[in-house]
């Protein structure tokens, strides 16, 4: 992993950061529009560049359009959408986990095959892509970006299989790691979810079009569909390969059997509260998951207000609120319109960054106990100046709560964290945490009380964990070939720099 240098304030990068978002649409007029639409209710996944490739089927031709930044500035513009003709499209947001940030390693990714043209859009990480890659340059493969995406490619092209789905199926069987994918091709859309389900895919359906045929469409996470007026069907399987074509929906489980794992960060932070994940909404597993944190670690010397660190902390500190009795308030009011710091901090201009986004609503703060609720803790420099700012505000006491266990472990599956060394748990002890954040005292939801959160009634099972917990728990679900070979520096190419869109 290879964690870009962010130009925004320290706030967001004290957080870990979305993996991407993926969204594919079939037999839909305005495709590319639907799709655009849909990676805009899918930016919290990936904000540093955007991507949409479009097939025409009367024309025989697929449409591309990439470019650095948010999913408006590369679609917003009536020309820039417009090109992207035809009736089948699938596209991508990105925030980088592996190959930076290079025009190249923009997707979706295309490639023109001896049966045609096909794109690929992917959101994870495939741990033993390097490995592979390596491999496939001995052999005398010519990579164009540094993306483990593009290994796919190279893989489908020298599959012998006969058909596309077989190339498909015979490419990912070589890889390891965690991956949900939407292809697109002259015949179909494809979408797959890895063995594990570590990463999340959703299925809709579109209203009927005008030949009668019905349109459907493929998305990280259920909320895409609200937007562009797709019913939610449900979500792929752990394994499963749906085909999507002029004869509808073709399901098929074409690789080994493994026992589930999907990423628990998904329900705790990474998904977009109104979304649909594992079978169930992902706010009101946010409350329950604050409803444990309160049964578990109310303050003893009792708490006057209950206060969210906005705005991942909201449904916690609502089931948090509720649980102990205690009344919920917005102690902290958050900015929207924050981009990049303009005003660089100066020794009279104290912790700018969270600043600009946040702010301490003294009136109400003064004099109280405070309890803060958060979803995580990385490096804990952001911890530290909400604490002190609610401090400053004339709170009596702030406790810290935060609706996760501990983060540990770096991730290999898609989320960008920094190093073990970097992330402020592996660190210390709750108790030292609690001094180098300055908060009276500080509680992380225990790993059964998140999974009885979930549903899980008995906690978690160690012998087969229900989630992909290695973030707290070390407990990795696959092996991490290119880690463990010293592989994560990556290959050497770095494109010169290209002017953006």
């Amino acid at each position: 992993m290879q964690p870009l240098t962010r130009l925004d304030d320290d706030a967001d990068d004290d957080k870990l950061h979305e993996e991407c978002a993926i969204v594919g649409v079939w037999n839909a007029t305005g495709a590319a529009k639907l799709t655009a639409l849909g990676l805009h209710a899918l930016q919290h996944r990936g904000q540093e560049a955007s991507g949409i490739v479009s097939y025409d089927r009367s024309e025989g031709r697929f449409y591309s359009r990439k470019g650095r930044g948010h999913v408006e500035r590369v679609f917003g513009s009536p020309e820039r959408i417009e090109g992207l003709r035809g009736g089948g499209a699938i596209g991508h947001n990105r925030y980088a986990t592996t190959g930076g940030d290079d025009l190249a390693n923009i997707q979706p990714m295309f490639a023109e095959f001896a049966f045609g043209g096909f794109a690929v859009a992917h959101n994870g990480n495939l741990t033993n892509a390097l490995r592979i890659r390596q491999r496939l340059v001995n052999d005398g493969s010519i990579f164009q970006s540094t993306n483990d995406t593009e290994v796919i490619i190279h893989l489908i092209a020298r599959s012998v299989r006969s058909s596309l789905v077989e190339r498909v199926v015979d490419a990912l069987g070589q890889m390891e790691g965690a991956y949900s994918l939407v292809t697109l091709s002259s015949q179909n859309l494809i979408g797959i979810r890895d063995p594990m389900g570590v990463r999340p895919l959703a299925l809709g359906r579109l209203p009927a079009q005008s030949d009668g045929v019905d349109a459907f469409a493929l998305a990280s996470e259920s909320c895409a569909f609200d937007m562009i007026g797709a019913e939610f069907v449900r979500e792929l399987d752990p394994g499963e390969m749906v085909i999507i074509d002029e004869t509808g929906v073709q399901s098929l489980h074409p690789f080994p059997t493994a026992h589930p794992r999907p990423c628990i960060f998904e329900q705790i932070y990474f998904a977009r509260p109104d979304s649909i994940m594992a079978g169930q909404s992902v706010y009101e597993a946010r409350k329950r998951i604050g409803q444990e944190l309160a049964r578990e670690s109310f303050p003893e010397g009792g708490a006057d207000i209950i206060v969210p660190v906005p705005d991942s902390g909201v449904p916690a500190a609502i089931g948090f609120a509720a649980e102990s009795g205690v009344p919920f308030e917005l102690g902290i009011i958050r900015n929207h319109y924050v981009g990049r710091t303009f005003i660089q901090p100066t020794q009279s201009i104290r912790d700018l960054g969270v600043r600009m986004k946040h702010n301490a609503n003294a009136a109400l703060l003064k004099g109280k106990r405070v309890v803060l609720v958060d979803d995580s803790i990385v490096r804990g420099t952001t911890s530290a100046k909400i604490v002190d700012m609610v401090r400053r505000a004339g709170a009596a006491e702030v406790h810290m709560r935060i609706s996760s266990p501990p983060t540990t472990n770096p991730c290999f599956y898609g989320i960008d964290t920094p190093e073990r060394s970097e992330l402020l748990a592996a660190r210390f002890s709750v108790a030292e945490m609690a001094a180098v954040i300055k908060a009276d005292s500080l509680a992380f939801v225990s790993t059964d009380g998140l999974y009885r959160a979930m549903g899980e009634a008995e906690g978690r099972k160690a012998s087969q964990p229900q989630y992909c917990d290695a973030c707290f728990t070390g407990q990795y679900p696959t092996r991490l070939v290119d880690s463990e070979a010293g592989l994560l520096g990556g290959p050497n190419f770095r494109p010169i720099e290209q002017a953006a869109e």
